[in-house]
């Protein structure tokens, strides 16, 4: 596994997933609309060495196929992500083992958490070169400005690294902050964040709050930070276990923090509870320009630190694909052993990146009595925090494969009755960068259920599916070649020869 960004670049370049642009390119609308078309296609990762008004290249689209995100973790293939979410699951919520085996598996877990325990570097790459006060310009960087609404540039791939006044555990978190001059920016975060809490805390105490932003890291502790944790693990001990060893630190040069020390860039500062400044529009995840914050916390950097050669990664959000979407999606597999702990008859579950990744869900179970596809789909809106902002959830037999959406339109169409299978909870707690709900913050949830129905949810008898007579399956199985077409891959279907259009 590489161990540091640049490393990574170098893989995918190996590989032919990277691409360097040498033509003079302007961080202004230009290059987002150049990656933006590369993500829709599936393109390469891009590496633009030429930044207009910039003193160091810029990487993008580095996790803009599911495939790539895999590779980051070391993996080749996302159903291997499974695995580590069973080692994850046995942290989640630890309980006796039942079995000799289910001991050892455990102790086989803690022993992970054990080397994945954070490790310190004294001359970290990430403080080769030091900038303090006046120095310190964020206009060098290559920040973007992605759609024409957009209030300025923005930073959106930092991991913004603070600590709790009282206990001083660390938490770390990847928000988007919006240039506001040459050492200031704003973040736009949710209250019920991390880092929010924190500077809730500091201003009870009358005190600022430290902050850190590492920029340019391994893609795999950005992932790390994105993972809901269990118990009091923290994101670097989570980084820790993703790479299978721990993950090396550095001390910050003015603040009494802790950042990746391969990180390719780093700015320290601080927050002072009640400075503010207006922060957006800026195009959101959702799809629309996100709403004008009037009082948005202000951050005053007074040093950066950063390699002799940086690399500036970043990314946007949009309407799906972007590369949120493709670590959402691994990051769907990484979940599945969690939540099946959770909701033992879930048998698996899939976020569709149409679906922005959390807003809807289709599940699979085993179904075995009347009423447990609606206990299902509750259950899941409760396992984990992030669930609870899933707007639809679509549940369905286990024999539909749920990352078809063929399968489950045709499963939601021939076994739903609108009136008995789809039910409503109003006056739930809501994203509020969702426009569709009727109040800011407070929206509803709609559950379908999608399964076949047994006694009492119909009287009807439910009519068997159509399906192929196995033996005669297994004779065309053997005679394929013979019939003169083993020339042919069915595998790789075309949606579009089924009257899909997915060109635009």
């Amino acid at each position: 596994m590489a161990k540091d960004l640049q490393q990574f670049l170098t893989l995918l370049e190996k590989r032919g997933q990277l691409r360097r642009i040498t033509a003079p390119v302007s961080p202004d609308l230009e290059i987002a609309e150049i990656a933006n078309r590369l993500l829709l296609g599936g393109g390469p990762a891009l590496l633009f060495e030429n930044v207009q008004g910039a003193t160091m290249p810029l990487a993008i689209n580095v996790l803009g196929t599911v495939e790539r995100v895999c590779w980051a973790m070391g993996m080749e293939h996302p159903a291997e992500l499974e695995t580590l979410g069973e080692k994850l699951a046995l942290l989640y919520q630890p309980r006796p083992p039942k079995q000799f085996s289910q001991a050892i598996d455990l102790g086989k877990a803690l022993f992970d958490v054990v080397k994945a325990k954070p490790v310190r570097d004294l001359l970290p790459p990430c403080q080769q070169v030091v900038l303090k006060d006046d120095a310190v310009d964020l206009n060098q960087i290559p920040l973007l400005r992605v759609y024409p609404g957009d209030a300025d540039k923005v930073i959106t791939l930092g991991l913004m690294i603070t600590k709790d006044p009282e206990t001083h555990i660390p938490n770390i978190g990847v928000y988007r902050l919006q240039l506001q001059s040459k050492h200031t920016a704003t973040v736009q975060w949710l209250s019920v964040r991390g880092c929010s809490r924190h500077l809730r805390k500091a201003a009870e105490m009358g005190k600022p709050l430290e902050v850190a932003i590492a920029i340019g890291v391994h893609p795999l502790v950005i992932l790390a930070a994105a993972t809901p944790l269990p118990i009091d693990l923290s994101e670097w001990l989570f980084a820790g276990l993703y790479a299978g060893k721990g993950l090396t630190l550095a001390k910050c040069k003015t603040v009494d923090l802790e950042v990746p020390a391969a990180a390719e860039l780093v700015l320290e500062g601080t927050i002072t509870p009640g400075e503010t400044a207006v922060d957006g529009p800026a195009g959101d995840h959702i799809g629309y320009y996100g709403g004008v914050n009037e009082a948005a916390p202000l951050l005053r950097f007074h040093c950066m630190t950063h390699r002799k050669n940086p690399i500036y990664m970043t990314t946007f959000s949009g309407r799906p694909p972007k590369e949120d979407a493709m670590m959402a999606i691994a990051l769907n597999r990484i979940y599945n052993p969690i939540l099946r702990q959770q909701v033992p008859e879930i048998q698996d579950f899939f976020l569709p990146m149409e679906g922005l990744s959390y807003k809807a869900a289709v599940l699979s179970i085993e179904k075995s009595y009347p009423g447990q596809a609606k206990r299902a789909a509750l259950a899941f809106w409760s396992a984990l925090p992030q669930f609870s902002y899933t707007k639809f959830v679509i549940v369905v037999d286990q024999t539909i494969n749920i990352r078809d959406p063929r399968q489950v339109m045709w499963a939601v169409t021939s076994k739903v009755d609108p009136v008995r299978d789809v039910f409503i909870l109003p006056d739930n707690p809501f994203d509020r960068l969702d426009f569709a709900t009727e109040k800011p913050g407070l929206g509803s949830r709609m559950g379908i259920d999608a399964t076949t129905k047994v006694y009492p949810e119909t009287d009807r008898p439910w009519s068997e599916e159509l399906t192929p007579d196995p033996d005669t399956a297994n004779l065309v199985d053997r005679r394929w070649a013979e019939y003169g077409l083993g020339d042919l891959n069915l595998g790789d279907v075309d949606p579009n020869l089924f009257g899909y259009d997915l060109r635009k």
